[in-house]
């Protein structure tokens, strides 16, 4: 954040007769680069007394000091005053923009950069931030315009970056995908931009191409704990909960305080039957973040697998007050700040409330819909004798699209309270989905169909339609 040789040039040639403090800016100049910053300051104040204040270039530098130190609202007061010395120095302007910008005063920092504009119209710098300052005010379409022209006059990853932030923001992945390779193809060796490119591609659930980029990555920074926990997941969905909890061990290194890395630390150690660990891991992500919804949801499960019915009720029901409405995704990404690239969490779901077995085996799934968290807490309220709840929540799931696990599990449930009339109507339409996922070539969930085999056993049913190797 200094000026450009030109801009020192043109500052010291307004002031060249204003006096002997305009022979310390080579001085405070050096010293600001060195990050000398104490003893840049004392040179600056005996310039600016000197000068009675009306020095620009020792302001501006001082005004930088005082921002990285975090006294933003001083450090825009000292270049408003440097504007105002020098009105067309661009750099001045731009510095007051930002200064605006970190404060949070968006719209005050777009007309500084509307002003700029007219000054340096081909400044792809103040396009881009121009563009920042227009998503914080939720104006996507007019904020892709500004970033595209930004783009135009100059390629910089950091505008990339930004264009395809905001079109992940929009749930438009795959622009965001196609962003980030035009990016690639400029700078193929950006760690930053394949890792973002994976994880575009990783919304779009093409887990090959996601793997391939987010290697590429690693191979340039095998430390960045966001690549890192991104690639253990999509090994941990393969399944390989031990190839995760290697890539997971870098990542806990240089983030030992992430919620997710330890959801996803958890949920390998569930998927290696080893429960008490993962609660352990679980309940370490729930302390650093409590108000992840996925957390509790995979608390829940565990807990529902290890038989503590209560426990697995109160997670449960706590995932489903956090995010009632949630997507299928098995990725939350940060929406507050488009830069940031949020966490990724690993689930498990098909936990089948067998009326002969009470240890069945949930699988990895790499989706979690909102119906399956309601179709669990329905396991779990069954588990407690709660039968009309039980009922209530298995309603729910299929309001909002519970597919033929939902209804296999209403069954057993129902069937295990002595309902076999209910029953009997609720697998009979979980069949009639099963035999559409089998003719469409869809894969069914491991564990599910020995279950399905003994409910038409209890129902005294024959089934519909046997799945191909059954």
């Amino acid at each position: 954040e200094t000026f450009s040789n030109a801009s020192r040039a043109s500052m010291a040639a307004s002031g060249s007769g204003a006096g002997s403090h305009e022979r310390r800016n080579w001085l405070v100049h050096i010293l600001y680069v060195r990050r000398e910053h104490d003893a840049c300051l004392a040179v600056i104040e005996e310039a600016l007394a000197e000068a009675r204040g009306l020095a620009e270039y020792p302001l501006y530098v001082k005004a930088l000091i005082l921002r990285q130190r975090g006294a933003v609202a001083e450090s825009l007061t000292l270049f408003q005053a440097a504007a105002c010395l020098n009105p067309q120095n661009v750099c001045n302007l731009k510095q007051v923009g930002r200064s605006l910008y970190l404060l949070g005063r968006h719209r005050a920092a777009l007309e500084v950069y509307d002003e700029l504009l007219r000054l340096s119209e081909r400044d792809w710098e103040v396009w881009h931030n121009r563009g920042l300052c227009r998503v914080y005010l939720k104006q996507y379409d007019e904020a892709i315009e500004d970033l595209m022209r930004a783009k135009s006059l100059e390629r910089h990853d950091a505008t990339f970056l930004q264009l395809g932030a905001i079109h992940a923001l929009r749930d438009n992945f795959r622009a965001a995908a196609e962003t980030y390779l035009e990016a690639l193809e400029h700078s193929p060796g950006s760690a930053e931009l394949l890792t973002a490119a994976g994880l575009a591609y990783l919304r779009l659930g093409e887990n090959d191409k996601a793997l391939e980029l987010l290697d590429a990555s690693l191979a340039r920074d095998p430390t960045d704990p966001r690549t890192v926990l991104a690639a253990g997941s999509l090994i941990q969905d393969k399944p390989d909960p031990d190839g995760a909890l290697l890539s997971y061990r870098v990542a806990a290194v240089w983030a030992p305080n992430s919620a997710p890395l330890w959801s996803n630390i958890g949920m390998c150690f569930y998927r290696k039957e080893r429960y008490v660990a993962a609660i352990a891991c679980l309940k370490r992500a729930f302390f650093l973040d409590p108000f992840a919804w996925i957390i509790s949801f995979n608390l829940g499960l565990v807990h529902l697998c290890t038989g503590q019915h209560a426990s697995a009720f109160h997670y449960l029901s706590t995932s489903i007050n956090l995010k009632p409405d949630h997507a299928p995704s098995c990725i939350d990404l940060d929406a507050v700040d488009p830069c940031a690239v949020v966490g990724t969490y690993t689930t498990c779901s098909t936990e089948l409330a067998c009326p002969r077995r009470a240890d069945c085996r949930p699988s990895i799934s790499a989706l979690v819909r909102s119906h399956r968290r309601y179709m669990h807490l329905g396991v779990a309220l069954s588990r407690l004798d709660d039968l009309d709840n039980a009922c209530a929540a298995y309603e729910k799931a299929l309001e909002v699209g519970g597919g033929h696990l939902c209804e296999l599990n209403y069954a057993i449930t129902l069937a295990l309270h002595g309902e076999l009339e209910q029953a009997l109507s609720h697998f009979q339409a979980s069949e009639r989905l099963l035999t559409g996922l089998l003719e469409t070539d869809k894969c069914v969930e491991p564990g599910m169909l020995e279950q399905r085999q003994l409910l038409a056993e209890t129902l005294g049913v024959p089934l519909a339609v046997s799945p191909p190797g059954a």
